[in-house]
């Protein structure tokens, strides 16, 4: 069965390549434009990686983590935070909310491809 990715983020350029990559590598992927319907998302439909924006409307991506990382039902699911804000204080945060990986933009489709097959145990 294949594994399931939800992309979290509100940049439709961003979305649509990286649903076109994930799809082409065999992953199902599931997508939400704001925080609320990423945590909704996750709620039902647990997936098994969140790529997750640091900069959403109604709820931020660290609000999200944090979120998830609350919900011991959840603790499998690898999060990967993705986002523009490189410096070393929101990478401290969204490490120390629980985040298992953080990845600024621009970024390598490639290398972050290989990333999450390594987050996934894809590799």
């Amino acid at each position: 069965m294949s594994k399931t990715v939800l992309i979290a983020d509100d940049e439709p350029n961003i979305v649509i390549s990286l649903e076109y990559l994930l799809q082409r590598d065999g992953y199902h992927v599931l997508v939400a434009r704001d925080g609320q319907e990423a945590l909704d998302t996750v709620q039902l439909m647990t997936p098994d990686l969140v790529l997750l924006d640091v900069m959403l409307p109604r709820l931020s991506g660290f609000q999200v983590c944090q979120k998830i990382r609350e919900n011991p039902a959840w603790s499998h699911i690898r999060i990967v935070m993705l986002t523009a804000k490189g410096r070393d204080v929101e990478m401290s945060k969204g490490m120390a909310l629980g985040a298992d990986l953080y990845v600024t933009k621009p970024f390598s489709t490639k290398d972050l491809l290989a990333q999450i097959r390594a987050q996934l145990g894809d590799t």
